[in-house]
């Protein structure tokens, strides 16, 4: 059946055994969602300018877009050399990958509870955290090489994650496509990974790796940087993109394989490829920002009450507001403890259990 004819059949009836109370239309948008989503794009730039102005050093919004003006080639006035440095050298990069770890998760976390039928299933499922972790800490800890220089921590990170996805591959088998297998797999393997990292934090780290361990296995974005920032925004790009042209499929998956199958969408190709590009993005993502919770469990289901459930709006709608709530997150666990900084994977945790509970509580109806 033509994917238009799929999606107008998606949207006129919504998925088995849901309500018009706690279950919006699949394809539908809310009834503010179309004029939501553009105050979301303008609340998202007013954040990038506000949080690269706030820190120990506080700096004006209109020193901020001029030292960014001058950076790119208009003619103003540039800043003094130190405040030039801490926008665009420290704080900028920092900001617009809190902006980019946040979209990218927050997308993985809607294809993926499209794709399992689980509300609870978020970028960690595939095992990609574990491996992360598990790479980053053979770098600290063992002090791999390849050659004659030393890996750092992102590649060993990306090659961990890579790693514990292709074992998800292995485990699951010829049915990869299927959910439960694959979800089944990705437990598993995350299983194995912890315990190595465990065993390699016990039998190796001293005092000072074990903390550079546990802060990076928090979720830290001090590490970022201009080339990351630009790796970041290439993965994102592109998996939003083949996100969103699967829109129709991801639309269908709410009915169950069978529905999917007869509205001529191919069921299991149509997860493996998704089930890969979740998988690299978030590989790519927790290697520049260690592992960040709650991020792409909690924010599809809010941007749901906005926007509908129709994937079409839904996933650039996830990406502007993860993006935007990622961006507050790192600026206040860098603010609000100066001169000590919390680990933004901690507080996205504090905020994000108590949010998911009043989404859970509001789309039941318990008292």
């Amino acid at each position: 059946m033509n994917p238009r004819v799929a999606r107008s059949l998606v949207s006129a009836s919504g998925p088995p055994g849901s309500t018009r109370r706690d279950s919006p239309p699949v394809t539908g948008i809310s009834r503010n969602g179309r004029y939501v989503l553009p105050l979301a794009l303008l609340l998202l730039l007013v954040t990038i300018a506000a949080a690269v102005s706030v820190g120990s050093a506080d700096l004006p919004v209109d020193s901020v877009l001029r030292a960014v003006a001058d950076h790119v080639g208009f003619p103003v006035q540039p800043l003094p050399a130190l405040p030039d440095s801490i926008v665009w050298d420290l704080r900028l990069p920092r900001v617009l990958l809190a902006a980019l770890v946040g979209a990218g998760l927050a997308v993985c976390g809607a294809v993926l509870q499209a794709l399992t039928r689980n509300p609870l299933a978020d970028p960690f499922l595939l095992g990609v955290s574990s491996g992360a972790s598990t790479g980053a800490v053979a770098v600290l800890v063992l002090g791999i090489r390849i050659g004659a220089g030393p890996v750092d921590l992102t590649t060993g990170a990306f090659v961990g994650s890579m790693a514990a996805f292709g074992a998800v591959l292995l485990l699951a088998g010829r049915r990869a496509g299927e959910p439960t297998r694959i979800v089944l797999a990705g437990v598993a393997v995350s299983q194995l990974f912890s315990a190595v990292t465990s065993l390699i934090v016990i039998s190796d780290a001293h005092t000072q790796d074990t903390r550079s361990v546990t802060f990076w296995l928090l979720g830290s974005l001090t590490a970022a940087s201009w080339p990351s920032v630009t790796l970041s925004a290439v993965v994102v790009g592109v998996g939003l993109l083949v996100c969103w042209a699967s829109a129709s499929a991801l639309d269908a998956f709410a009915f169950g394989t069978d529905t999917a199958r007869s509205l001529g969408f191919s069921p299991g190709r149509t997860r493996v490829l998704l089930f890969t590009v979740t998988a690299l993005m978030a590989a790519a993502l927790v290697a520049a920002s260690g592992a960040i919770g709650f991020v792409g469990l909690t924010v599809p289901h809010a941007v749901r009450f906005l926007f509908g459930s129709g994937h079409r709006m839904l996933l650039p709608a996830c990406a502007v507001i993860g993006a935007t709530f990622l961006i507050w997150a790192d600026t206040v666990a860098r603010t609000v403890f100066s001169p000590q900084e919390l680990p933004v994977g901690v507080l996205t945790a504090l905020l994000g259990v108590p949010v998911f509970a009043l989404v859970m509580r509001r789309r039941t109806g318990t008292p």
